[in-house]
């Protein structure tokens, strides 16, 4: 069975067909950079551009980088534009997708979804954190399995500052910190993390998780098992398919 899937980030846009029966990509995924500023219509323009570029007419299933209610109303959107805020998500992309039935979800509960079913959280019960670290930190929380949505554990304070403006992959960018310098600021992101929360389990997900043996053997004195993500940055685009073929 074959659902598409759309993962809206700060940077880029992407999707593809996804089998859901493999929990991977059915064809290579396709990509635009999100547009600034990432205003409604012109993201919804970026997700109808991934989409006709297959000539998908079925159920698809879209990300979204902040807080979306039960009824796909956008509620935060700390790195898109404001105008998102209270904006119908469903109704606005199913109408520039042509009436096609649209799923949305935040970004990081889609991811965590795909990896909790296929990837590194497969089979794992007990408290399991992913962060995707990106233009921001998103988050997802599972207990026993269960999802807790919309957890946006990436706005945490950390040294005076949200978390995700210190530690994200795009703080090490802008301020070309080296990896050990940026590995001791995630170290430090997860500790708190990890005194809130006590996981078993922490999965890093994000562009970032490709290098994970660039930074993950520099994160010292956490007590749970940190694990990169195994569908890496496509557990977004794969986790909205789930919940599109749930949803239809």
């Amino acid at each position: 069975m074959q659902i598409f899937g759309v993962d809206i980030g700060g940077s880029g846009i992407k999707g593809a067909p996804v089998d859901l029966d493999r929990g991977e990509l059915a064809e290579e995924r396709f990509k635009v950079l999100t547009p600034h500023p990432a205003t409604p219509d012109s993201v919804a323009d970026g997700v109808k551009e991934v989409v006709g570029h297959f000539g998908w007419t079925g159920p698809v299933g879209i990300t979204f980088p902040g807080v979306v209610t039960g009824e796909a109303t956008i509620r935060t959107a700390a790195n898109v534009d404001k105008d998102w805020i209270d904006k119908d998500a469903r109704a606005l992309l199913s109408g520039r997708l042509g009436g096609l039935p649209v799923t949305v979800l935040n970004d990081a509960d889609a991811a965590g979804v795909a990896e909790m079913q296929f990837g590194a959280g497969r089979d794992r019960q007990g408290t399991v954190i992913l962060l995707t670290f990106g233009t921001g930190i998103g988050s997802a929380l599972f207990i026993d399995g269960v999802l807790v949505p919309n957890t946006e554990l990436g706005h945490l304070e950390l040294g005076g500052h949200d978390a995700e403006k210190r530690a994200s992959t795009k703080a090490k960018e802008d301020h070309e910190l080296t990896w050990e310098h940026w590995a001791r600021r995630v170290t430090k992101y997860l500790a708190h993390l990890e005194m809130l929360f006590s996981p078993e389990l922490l999965i890093i997900g994000g562009g970032v998780s490709r290098k994970a043996d660039k930074f993950l053997p520099l994160i010292e004195g956490i007590k749970a098992e940190i694990v990169p993500a195994q569908l890496q940055n496509n557990a977004g685009i794969v986790g909205a398919a789930m919940r599109a073929a749930k949803a239809s």
